[in-house]
């Protein structure tokens, strides 16, 4: 295969991998041109590469456009799985909606900036104080209920058209973030396969094909509360598991006409 990436770290290892900056990418239009799939564009750069050069993009366009804005995301997802997203409201930041944000949502409610990860951008209000701090600081109010937990939540990773592995991300008792950046702990034990159905189904009709998902169980139900496409790595390697080996059988298997596609696969026999 013939192969672009516009991010090396990502592609490290892949055979037939040509790399080249995004802001190249008109001074090398003929090498887009003669590549089988372009791996990792930066945002800005998917439209014309998709509609433009006309290649095959990993990851999908889907994933890239949705992954870059909490607020995309979380349409698409309450579009599909209303029931597995926190009661959210997005806003623009005027006066009266900050007013009406104050009287819908007791504290402790979750307030995030729309682009961020990592567990950055996300803060628990506890105050109409931390509030406006909040609102100081964003164009639009992206806010969410606060869902009782037990100081943990899961990260499910996509790779191509299957779920690769599963882990609990633990947080010291009490804590609100449990992102491993922030110091939460990984476990591997006890994975529910409900969790992975879930993220099966969601990956599948938004074409989602390399991201992590977190998902946080409140009172027995599981509810998805973003997805990084860029996600951190810790975890996989903790299992032994190259991505790069994943995103290379998955593009040999689909970027050859007439484009195979299989359902996402949710792991079995993880306890």
């Amino acid at each position: 295969m013939n192969l672009v990436s516009f991010n090396p770290l990502r592609t490290l290892g892949i055979p037939g991998i040509t790399y080249i900056k995004p802001d190249h990418s008109f001074k090398e239009m003929n090498t887009l041109k003669e590549a089988d799939c372009l791996l990792f564009p930066e945002t800005w750069q998917t439209s014309f590469l998709a509609y433009g050069v006309k290649k095959p993009i990993f990851p999908s366009i889907e994933t890239i456009q949705l992954g870059f804005s909490k607020i995309e995301m979380t349409r698409a997802l309450m579009t599909i799985c209303p029931e597995n997203v926190p009661y959210t409201e997005i806003l623009a930041n005027t006066e009266s909606n900050r007013v009406s944000v104050l009287e819908t949502f007791p504290f402790p409610f979750v307030a995030k900036e729309a682009r961020n990860s990592m567990g950055r951008g996300v803060f628990l209000i506890q105050s109409e104080q931390d509030f406006l701090d909040y609102a100081e600081k964003v164009d639009v109010l992206y806010i969410q209920e606060y869902l009782e937990n037990e100081d943990k939540d899961l990260r499910v990773v996509v790779v191509g058209d299957e779920i690769i592995t599963a882990y609990w991300r633990m947080g010291s008792s009490g804590a609100f973030l449990h992102n491993v950046s922030q110091g939460g702990d990984i476990c591997f034990d006890f994975i529910p396969q409900e969790a992975l159905d879930l993220v099966a189904k969601v990956s599948k009709e938004l074409n989602i094909n390399h991201a992590g998902f977190d998902v946080l169980f409140s009172n027995g139900k599981a509810y998805i509360l973003e997805f990084n496409v860029l996600f951190g790595n810790q975890g996989i390697k903790e299992r032994g598991i190259s991505v790069e080996s994943k995103i290379y059988d998955y593009l040999l298997r689909t970027v050859v006409p007439p484009y195979p596609t299989s359902p996402i696969a949710p792991l079995k026999g993880i306890s």
